[in-house]
Formats: structure tokens, C-alpha cells, sequence
């Protein structure tokens, strides 16, 4: 039996990381705090510093480093804080897709017009994506970056709808979502397929979350840098030098950022030709009303694809019944590469007129993937899981979600047959760009990437793993490597014997909460109780001691990064929650403290 026959034909068991330990239900608020005292006042802080960074709707990751709203963050932040007000979680993730790009794209930061454009770069006016972004449907109310963020969100909206499944089907939570979160899935599958191999690429260092880890750092040393002089980075306003990325990549980082914005957010994944436009039209109608079932399975009835295609081809249905776009466009209002038929760039600008900006270089710009794409084993893991998460929540509007669990074996398939070093023992990135003895070849084969991250072992999360596989992350997870449970109570971001490895440097070595978290789930998920009980004390710990640190030193648990951070309250509170649902009680408190007194200490780089 093939690898992939293997997978699909392998039972496969969803509960541990799609579903709440207990059965679903509104968090009990009223109720005695049991369990430990000490627990009880961990409960009552992580509420707190969510309800001091909380916008009124939305969540801020920091108020004074972070303050805009950001994609992943925001989907960790519901997961935790849907335990203390499921109506809050399902407005912070409304608030985002709100947001969402006509073509399906979430951006990854949402900006608050409030702010001060001087207090985060890049900022609004370096993103233009009300003008860069309009032939990509970037939308015209509000200002967002124009790349992405690791796709948790749908996973994020079934835990949601968990919590309290009367408030969500009361509000039509999952409706409205479903076909935003199905768009969303179909731009990454269709136009960032960037190696032909079915996986997604990203087209940036940011896009993965993990921004400076050192997986990024051959694939970026092509990449020509923008002139210091030509940008401002706030970032150092609250941090080391010593502790935040050289200015080298942060100028290669802006370069990369300016050359896709510049060429209208345009994306040149292979299969575009094939799969048209995408976007959000996926039975929805862009409304949030899933008509005729909405083939919320994949799978129309007459047994195609939507839209003709034959069974394998696309998923859902990407045009709306009334032929319009998203938005009220006709259809064939702009063609396949993005471009406005009036033969002008995004903003206006005639072709070849460019303009100076802060990459200190003018032109037309690339499509994304130009200069840097790769497949990112923790990008395409968390796509998996919420692909997984997709089928349940189609299964809860009346479908079976057959072809949405396939879907995922397959992508597991794919993750396996492209990123996994059964040598190393561990997932590795695909440089789609370097190391191809022919690097003319459509699609490319790129090479895998040396560094062992984090990232390599987030897959840990997926149930359709072979079990040898799963077992061989294991010990790459407790091995002299990344030390669990050894040398270190929370994994590092980046190999303890790497040549880059710094335990205060961002992704280049300290530990973070939320792939801790990750690990967790996988863990569990794989049956070793003991040692994700182990990983989760060890959170829940350094979480209290480190005033939900952005993140740690990896050996000592030493704070770095801002405090008072929002998805280390918020999976704190989502850990807590497992001890109450497993008999020792049930999340409680008698309120919330309006103060955080939050600091920032080292960090603040996010794109």
C-alpha cells in the first residue's frame, strides 16, 4: 500500500484538538472558583489581560507593541477566550474576516484607524491596500496588510462554536462563517500552490508567523535588501538590538514586502489557470447565507466538482448564483493575473510608471513568490487541521464533510511526501527557489532547508499521521535537539545545537506559548498523556511566572517579548479549561479586573 493509500485508508480519531475536553456548553462565569486557589487567581489574570487588551471588537496582542489586530493571533486568542465569553470570540473572529480580500485572502494585520501611523511599521501607508490591493478585492472600508498568516481560523470557529453551540446557532455564527473560512482555504489551495505539489507556499518570512527563524535565512539571502535609510523600524523602540533581526533581513524583509505589493498583491500560484478566480463566492454569496446546502461537503449533487469539474478538481462552489462577484463585480470585471482591464496597475498608475517608496527602488513589482517561496511544514500542518475542522463544521450545517477529511489526508499526504526527513526525523522546509539543478523547471522541486525549527514539528497536531512518523517527532521533540523535558521545560523555537540558535532572539531559539500548545495537542492526540500533561503544567507555570510573557528563554522561563500577551492569557485559560472539564471543576470567577498593567520588556517585530 502507498503512503497515501495508507493515509486515507488509516481511521483516523478528530476529538483532541477539534473538539472541548468536556461536552459543550456556555463557560459557567457564576459559579465558585474550585480547584487550587492559586489556579482560581491564574483563571482570574488570564480573563484580565483579555479584557484590558480587548478593543471592543477585537483583541490587540499588546496594546503598546502590537496595536492592530493579527490574524493567527486573533484565532489563538478566541480559542482561549471563548471559555470566558463565547459571544466575544465569535465577534473577534467576525471582525477579522470582515477584512477578508475579495480573492480569499485574510490578511495578516487588520489596522485600527485610532493609531498613530508612526506607531507601527510597516504601517497602512506602506501596505496601500485600498489602492495596491483593489484588483485583488482588498477591501475600501478598512486598511490591512496585504499578505497572510497561518490559517488557524476555521479550527478556531468549531472550538468557538463548541463553547456554546445554542449563542452560535442562536446568532448564525457558523452560516455567516462557513463560506468566508471555505474562500479563504480555496486562495491558499489554488493560487499559493506555488510548487505544484498541492502544499502552500508563503511568499514572505511573516506570512509564517515564525518571522526571523532561521529556516528563512538562505531563501532570503537572494533576496537584495532595501536601503536602511529608506524606512523606520519601530520595532527597536521596544527592544534590543541584540534580541530583534539584523537590519540586514529587516531590509530584505521590507524588500520583499514593497516588490509584491508593488505588483498588486498578485499571486502566481500554478493553478490559477485552472481554478479561476476563487474567492468569496463559495455558495455564500458573500453574505454569509450558505444557499441550496451550500455543498458544504465539496460535492455537489450531480456528483462534480462545482462549477463542471470532475470530482478531485475544486471544492466548493466559487460563483455566486446571481453571476456576480464578491462585492457586486460582474464576473470577468478583471482577469486571472489580478490586473483591472483597464490596462492600469493597482492605484491608478499606468503600466510602468512606478514610484519610489521605502524599498528605495521603483517599478511594477513581482507576484508573490518572485524571489522567496516556500512550503512551511507549520503553515500547511495548521491548514490541515483546519481543513479537518472545516468538515465538522460542515457536518453541523447539514453536510457530511466526506470530501473535507479526504481533502486533508491528501494534504497530509503531500506534507509527508515533500517536507518529511525520515533521517532527521523531523519536517523541513522546501525551499521552492534554491538548490534545483534546474531552476528553469515548472512547477520547481526546490530542496529542503537544513534548520531544524519548531515548525518541523507542529505536524505532530495531525491525526492522519503514520505512526511511525508521529512516534519519530516524539523523539525528535525530547531528543538533544529541542531538549522537552530535559533541558528545557518548553520546546525552542529553533535547534539547542544550532549554529543560530540565541534564546533571546525571537524565533531563533526562545520558547512560545502557542506552539507549546500545539505540541500539547499532538501529544494527546498521539496518546502520550504523560508527557502532555508534563508540557502543559509547564505552560500553565511559566505562563503565571512570566506574567504571559510574548515568549521565553527556553531554559530559564525568563520573560522576553511584551507581558500581559494575549494568546498566552488566552491558551492559558484554554489549558485551565481542560483541568476543569476533566472533573476538577468548571471555568469560574467573579470578574474581571478593568487593569493589565502591561509592560513591554524585549521584542516587537511582526511585519
Amino acid at each position: 500500500m502507498d503512503r497515501t493509500a495508507q493515509l486515507i485508508a488509516r481511521p483516523a480519531e478528530y476529538a483532541v484538538a477539534y473538539d472541548p475536553a468536556g461536552p459543550p456548553g456556555p463557560p459557567q462565569l457564576g459559579a465558585p472558583a474550585p480547584g487550587t486557589p492559586h489556579l482560581a487567581a491564574l483563571r482570574r489574570r488570564a480573563a484580565s489581560v483579555l479584557a484590558g487588551n480587548w478593543t471592543g471588537t477585537s483583541t490587540v496582542p499588546s496594546p503598546g507593541l502590537y496595536p492592530h489586530q493579527w490574524s493567527w493571533d486573533s484565532a489563538f486568542i478566541a480559542i482561549g477566550l471563548r471559555h470566558v465569553s463565547p459571544r466575544r470570540a465569535q465577534t473577534e473572529l467576525e471582525t477579522l474576516l470582515d477584512a477578508q480580500w475579495d480573492d480569499g485572502r485574510i490578511p495578516h494585520i487588520v489596522f485600527n484607524p485610532s493609531v498613530p501611523l508612526d506607531a507601527y511599521f510597516p504601517s497602512p501607508d506602506f501596505w496601500r491596500s485600498s489602492t495596491a490591493g483593489r484588483a485583488a478585492g482588498a477591501p475600501r472600508t478598512v486598511q490591512t496588510s496585504g499578505i497572510v498568516q497561518p490559517p488557524v481560523h476555521a479550527l478556531a470557529a468549531w472550538l468557538v462554536h463548541r463553547a456554546d453551540p445554542g449563542l452560535s446557532r442562536a446568532r448564525g455564527f457558523l452560516t455567516r462563517v462557513y463560506p468566508r473560512l471555505a474562500a479563504w482555504h480555496r486562495y491558499l489551495l489554488h493560487r499559493r500552490d506555488l510548487g505544484g505539489g498541492g502544499l502552500v507556499s508563503v511568499v514572505h518570512p511573516w506570512e509564517q508567523g515564525m518571522d526571523n527563524a532561521p529556516s528563512w535565512d538562505a531563501p532570503l539571502s537572494r533576496v537584495a535588501p532595501a536601503p536602511a535609510r529608506s524606512f523606520r523600524r519601530a520595532d527597536l523602540d521596544h527592544g534590543a538590538p541584540e534580541d530583534r533581526p539584523t537590519d540586514l533581513d529587516y531590509g530584505r524583509y521590507v524588500r520583499l514586502a514593497t516588490e509584491y505589493r508593488d505588483g498588486g498583491y498578485r499571486d502566481g500560484g500554478v493553478r490559477d489557470s485552472a481554478y479561476g478566480e476563487g474567492g468569496l463566492r463559495d455558495g455564500g454569496h458573500g453574505d454569509g447565507r450558505v444557499r441550496d446546502g451550500g455543498h458544504l461537503d465539496g460535492r455537489p449533487q450531480d456528483g462534480r466538482e462545482q462549477g463542471g469539474r470532475e470530482q478531485g478538481g475544486r471544492d466548493e462552489d466559487s460563483r455566486p448564483q446571481d453571476g456576480r462577484e464578491q462585492g457586486g463585480r460582474e464576473q470577468g470585471g478583471r482577469d486571472e493575473d489580478s490586473r483591472p482591464q483597464d490596462g492600469r496597475e493597482p492605484g491608478g498608475r499606468e503600466p510602468g510608471g512606478g514610484y519610489e517608496d521605502a524599498s528605495g527602488a521603483g517599478g511594477r513589482g513581482a507576484a508573490g513568490g518572485a524571489e522567496f517561496a516556500v512550503e512551511d511544514p507549520a503553515f500547511n500542518a495548521l491548514l490541515i487541521a483546519s481543513e479537518h475542522a472545516l468538515a465538522r463544521i460542515a457536518h453541523e450545517l447539514g453536510a457530511t464533510g466526506t470530501a473535507r477529511h479526504a481533502r486533508a489526508e491528501r494534504l497530509t499526504a503531500a506534507l509527508v511526501e515533500r517536507l518529511w526527513d525520515p533521517a532527521e526525523g523531523m519536517f523541513f522546509c522546501r525551499d521552492l527557489r534554491g538548490g534545483d539543478p534546474d531552476p528553469g523547471r515548472r512547477p520547481p522541486t526546490g530542496a529542503l532547508v537544513p534548520e531544524r525549527g519548531v515548525s518541523g514539528l507542529v505536524p505532530l497536531l495531525l491525526p492522519g499521521l503514520p505512526r511511525e512518523v508521529a512516534a519519530a517527532l516524539v523523539r525528535t521533540l525530547r531528543g538533544p535537539h529541542f531538549g522537552l523535558g530535559t533541558t528545557t521545560r518548553l520546546a525552542p523555537s529553533y535547534d539547542l545545537l544550532g549554529e543560530a540558535f540565541d534564546p533571546h532572539r525571537y524565533w531563533r531559539g526562545p520558547a512560545w506559548f502557542n506552539t507549546s500548545w500545539l505540541l500539547e495537542r499532538g501529544l494527546r492526540l498521539h496518546g502520550d498523556q504523560a508527557g502532555a500533561d508534563a508540557l502543559r503544567a509547564a505552560v500553565l507555570d511559566i505562563a503565571d511566572s512570566s506574567d504571559f510573557a510574548e515568549y521565553v528563554d527556553p531554559y530559564t522561563g525568563e520573560a522576553c517579548g511584551a507581558t500581559g500577551f494575549s494568546w498566552t492569557a488566552a491558551l492559558t485559560l484554554d489549558l485551565l479549561h481542560d483541568d476543569t472539564t476533566s472533573g476538577t471543576g468548571v471555568m469560574a470567577g467573579p470578574g474581571i479586573p478593568a487593569g493589565t498593567g502591561i509592560t513591554a520588556l524585549k521584542g516587537g517585530d511582526r511585519g
